[in-house]
């Protein structure tokens, strides 16, 4: 079994879908799909399952993006990811989680296009890009661009 069928067994059954089912759909049989089920902790009814899974992955138990096992160390913050790749794939997939201070946006005009912009936590920022810095601070008018 492949990497990317495992993870679709995985995906299928955090859905609520059943043996069979998952089975038909990767041309495989529903007792290697059950075998598989039962080694990953995803055996029982589908749905009580995706639940279970969902309330593992809110305490911490299971990895937040993949849904592997966290080993949790004695003491420290919790761990809610397995690795740094998973984690950034997390937050790359989900920005409206992060925590944004409206204090710390700020609002500026790009002294090169005369547009306005805003950033986050930069109060030092003053160009809207890295071609307006350029151009503001490279390019001339003698040099008839």
């Amino acid at each position: 079994m492949t990497e990317g069928e495992k993870q679709q067994i995985y995906a299928l059954r955090l859905k609520g879908v059943g043996y069979k089912a998952i089975a038909t759909v990767l041309g495989k049989s529903r007792d290697t799909v059950r075998i598989f089920c039962k080694h990953n902790g995803l055996e029982g009814d589908a749905k009580v399952v995706s639940l279970n899974v969902k309330e593992q992955m809110k305490n911490h138990v299971l990895c937040s993006s993949c849904g592997k096992l966290l080993k949790q160390k004695g003491r420290g913050r919790v761990r809610k990811f397995c690795s740094d790749e998973c984690r950034r794939k997390w937050w790359n997939e989900n920005p409206q989680a992060r925590k944004k201070r409206e204090t710390a946006t700020y609002n500026y005009t790009c002294p090169q296009c005369g547009g306005s912009f805003s950033c986050y936590g930069n109060k030092k920022r003053k160009f809207c890009s890295h071609d307006c810095y350029i151009k503001y601070r490279f390019w001339s008018e003698e040099d008839g661009i």
